[in-house]
């Protein structure tokens, strides 16, 4: 099962992929992140050009 964690960052919510630590506003996303991770040890272009620059 896939959990992401809510942070705060300069008071906005986002979520972390735990496998690679990326950032999404969007819980959807960092979901799909750490499963894509999880299963292919790696990251997918597609899912991280949603990810924070932070």
């Amino acid at each position: 099962m896939v959990s992401v964690r809510e942070i705060q960052e300069n008071n906005i919510a986002l979520y972390q992929c735990e496998e690679c630590e990326l950032k999404y506003r969007d819980a959807e996303f960092a979901t799909k992140c750490e499963a894509w991770c999880k299963e292919h040890k790696s990251c997918n272009l597609d899912i991280i050009s949603h990810a924070e620059k932070v």
